[in-house]
């Protein structure tokens, strides 16, 4: 990589322009395209460093950074999950993200992630669905119908085909606000009163709840054989969203397991509970579903990596575009020893 120019700037993409360029590109064409990025960054998962999240808890809230690098890129994201926000009209998450150059380690890119986060997350989920679920799968309950539910549903339709969504949550007005924002989707939108309806029929079970507790979504009972189940909504130790019961019945993928036991479902289990790492699947090292009984579950907590992938698509996509602006963010004299001397001269 090249050294910078002196006027440094970093390109920052705000919400406003994430938006924009969200719409310039059609949303199920960049979920598709957010999938590819994020399924070509799985199949070289060996070249990253890796870590854990580094998580500050309170009693309202987590805020956690997600750093990774491939050896020539650093990437990190700033995010939060304060699940009371929403009795106080905020969003449960927000995050920022920054992607630097390694050679340098100036940054190259700055942007909102809150907006990139629901994106991704839903193309991480339909990327591994398209590995996990059962061939033809094309109805899906939605059990949580939040933040999240719009994205994770399109995100099944732009890639893996989905045809019907059924919705419950136990706040009635979350899955009108939701059925309302899909009804031009393209998309049957049935809505239910309980959980127990809202999977018949359905052969992709995700559920995404915000309560910071550990539930049972879904209980033992519930689950039949043949079912792809995409949890999401556990991302914190002490929130679960399963009966144990489904665990024991079910072949498990994970991101990362290091920090998967500790956040995802299988926090519940002994840490000698058996799983599967999703990028030996993704590289056709390890199977993934093998049969139509098999009950395959993604016990996803979000990994940087993922979040690197989200990234570099946006670095790539706003080159020659006016999606950002540019940020004078970095002090860079013409004499890198004389930063004293530029402090001077700023004087006038």
């Amino acid at each position: 990589m090249t050294a910078p120019s002196h006027k440094a700037l970093v390109p920052f993409v705000s919400v406003d322009n994430m938006m924009r360029l969200v719409h310039g590109i059609g949303i199920e064409h960049m979920l598709r395209d957010l999938a590819d990025y994020i399924e070509a960054d799985f199949k070289r998962w060996e070249l990253f460093d890796k870590t854990p999240r580094v998580a500050s808890h309170s009693e309202v809230g987590v805020i956690e950074l997600m750093p990774t690098s491939d050896g020539e890129a650093y990437g990190f994201k700033y995010v939060n999950g304060h699940p009371k926000n929403t009795s106080e009209g905020l969003q449960t998450v927000t995050a920022f993200g920054l992607l630097a150059d390694v050679y340098t380690g100036y940054p190259v890119l700055l942007t909102e992630m809150t907006m990139l986060t629901a994106l991704r997350t839903a193309a991480t989920s339909a990327m591994v669905a398209k590995h996990l679920a059962p061939n033809g799968s094309d109805t899906m309950a939605m059990i949580g119908n939040g933040a999240q539910s719009e994205f994770q549903t399109l995100a099944m339709k732009a890639i893996c085909g989905l045809k019907s969504v059924r919705l419950y949550d136990k706040d009635p007005a979350a899955t009108e606000k939701c059925a309302r924002n899909l009804a031009a989707a393209g998309l049957e939108v049935v809505k239910c009163a309980t959980p127990e309806e809202a999977i018949e029929g359905a052969q992709i079970l995700t559920t995404c709840t915000a309560d910071k507790q550990n539930a049972k979504i879904l209980t033992d009972n519930m689950v039949g054989p043949g079912v792809h189940i995409n949890a999401i909504g556990g991302d914190c130790p002490g929130k679960t969203e399963l009966a144990a019961g489904i665990l024991t019945r079910s072949d498990v993928f994970v991101e990362f397991p290091p920090q998967t036991r500790v956040e995802g479902e299988i926090q519940q289990m002994p840490e000698d509970f058996a799983v599967t790492e999703l990028w030996e699947v993704v590289l056709g090292r390890k199977p993934g579903r093998r049969d139509d009984k098999q009950i395959t579950l993604f016990d996803s907590v979000g990994f940087a990596i993922e979040d690197f992938s989200a990234l570099r698509y946006i670095r790539d996509r706003i080159k020659d575009t006016d999606f950002f602006i540019d940020l004078d963010m970095l002090a860079d004299p013409d004499d890198p020893r004389d930063l004293f001397g530029m402090l001077q001269r700023a004087q006038g």
